[in-house]
């Protein structure tokens, strides 16, 4: 019984990269229909009084 080994890396490469190749695909795309949604904006003004004695001089 002979053992033979395969040395060409070539095929593993091509599959990495097509599969690289896909996912930068779909983020891109992901992102693409994102920018299309068109979230509201609030509507309502966010105000919040900080007293005074919650700060602390750092020197």
């Amino acid at each position: 019984m002979q053992f033979t080994r395969k040395t060409s890396s070539s095929k593993t490469i091509l599959g990495l990269l097509i599969k690289l190749t896909l996912i930068i695909l779909v983020l891109i795309g992901i992102i693409f229909l994102l920018n299309k949604i068109d979230f509201p904006a609030p509507k309502k003004t966010i105000e919040k009084i900080i007293p005074n004695e919650n700060f602390k001089i750092v020197k």
